[in-house]
């Protein structure tokens, strides 16, 4: 299946000129035979991969591995960070005219990171269908501690080939079926805060978001059986979700108070570092936001939910968590301004309603959870190795993590 790039870009109804930078994506079994056709151009063409990645692309790649420069970063345990930024970077020759991304998340986001300071493309071969990051045009990172979303590349072309991430471990499947999952709170943090507040909001991204959901989920009770069909509608959702954030130019639409969580664990302020897979920690993130959003619209419904003003930052908080880790100072800056600081409350008292009618668009949290579990993806603290007493911190801390209003941050001002 080769995706038509040309319904993503455009003017919009929202106003606004839509612009993709991936010129191909094939979604399909021996999708690789068009690498040497995309790379033609190339003087000096390094392919990226760790072990693993390495391992899962060889047998069908083979031709190019052998004929063509390998940057493999030989560490077990790979991270999105500035200490592997270093090594990816010490690894790529200076010659290097293309970089191809061969992996999950995480190696896709040290070379479109490499690729963008370099100044030179990249192509994104998928190893497994884990994340939507793939064609994303910022990376996830964890730089000095405190998780950034930096700027970085696109790929030139995603070659998806199913014969190569149709027969990843179901682990990583299923983080990429959770971290598709994880939309249905990013959206409503993002329409909330359009409603609220006049944020910038594109009907046409948030049904592009939506229509990926729904294609995942009339399969999910078939995906573990590992029917190519079915993983090339989660591959081609999961890559929807990122010409979602292409269009819009930041990751709104697919990243919110879910997000937020999977951060805040990730950098380990308030746990023990873990090694669950970055879909795996959406999925709790997405239960746990779930959960409290419906606490938060019963409570508007009943008449329960006061305004309050807890505008300001919780600087006890702040510095017994983040403090403890010498990262108070930047979690600060992370947050300056104050993004709370002018909200009108009485005029957020008035809008209540509107809330509670966003909210009725979400999932019921335990219909979400049994439809996960059904899909094999995690669903609890303990999965992921993390104490399930830190439930409530999480849901306290993480809306300091990244500069973005959610209805998690919001509700800071009401008292439920």
């Amino acid at each position: 299946m080769k995706v038509d790039i040309s319904r993503f870009s455009g003017k919009c109804s929202c106003g606004k000129e839509h612009a993709i930078t991936v010129d191909e994506i094939i979604i399909e079994p021996k999708a690789v035979k068009h690498l040497s056709r995309v790379a033609a151009g190339s003087v000096h063409p390094v392919i990226v991969c760790d072990k693993n990645t390495r391992a899962a692309a060889y047998p069908y790649m083979k031709e190019y591995f052998d004929n063509y420069e390998v940057a493999m970063i030989p560490e077990d345990s790979v991270h999105a960070d500035d200490h592997f930024v270093k090594i990816a970077d010490q690894l790529i020759s200076e010659k290097a005219d293309l970089l191809i991304a061969a992996g999950a998340g995480t190696i896709h986001d040290l070379t479109r990171y490499v690729a963008y300071q370099r100044g030179i493309s990249f192509v994104s071969v998928p190893t497994a269908a884990s994340v939507d990051g793939f064609v994303s045009v910022v990376a996830a990172m964890t730089w000095h501690g405190m998780k950034k979303t930096l700027p970085a590349a696109a790929p030139v072309c995603v070659l998806a080939d199913t014969d190569i991430f149709g027969k990843a471990p179901w682990r990583l499947t299923a983080s990429g079926i959770s971290d598709l999952m994880g939309k249905y709170t990013a959206l409503t943090d993002w329409r909330v805060c359009h409603v609220l507040f006049g944020e910038y909001f594109c009907q046409t991204v948030y049904d592009l978001e939506m229509e990926a959901l729904q294609e995942v989920e009339r399969v999910l009770d078939q995906m573990k059986k590992g029917e190519p069909e079915c993983m090339e509608k989660l591959m081609y959702a999961l890559l929807l979700s990122g010409l979602a954030m292409q269009m819009t130019g930041n990751s709104r639409p697919a990243s919110g108070a879910e997000h937020h969580m999977s951060h805040l664990w990730e950098m380990a302020i308030i746990n023990e570092p873990t090694e669950a897979l970055h879909g795996e920690k959406v999925s709790v993130g997405l239960l746990f936001v779930t959960e409290y959003y419906e606490k938060i619209r019963r409570a508007i419904e009943t008449g329960a939910c006061r305004i309050t003003d807890g505008r300001a930052y919780e600087t006890e908080l702040l510095q017994r968590t983040f403090g403890a880790k010498g990262k108070y100072e930047e979690v600060l800056r992370e947050n300056d301004p104050n993004l709370m600081a002018d909200i009108d409350l009485s005029d957020l008292e008035t809008k209540l309603p509107r809330i509670a009618k966003e909210l009725e668009r979400l999932p019921d949290a335990e219909e979400l959870k049994k439809k996960l579990a059904q899909a094999g993806c995690v669903t609890t603290m303990k999965e992921i190795g993390l104490d399930a007493d830190l439930k409530d911190l999480t849901l306290r801390l993480c809306p300091y993590v990244r500069r973005r209003l959610t209805l998690l941050r919001l509700s800071k001002l009401m008292q439920l």
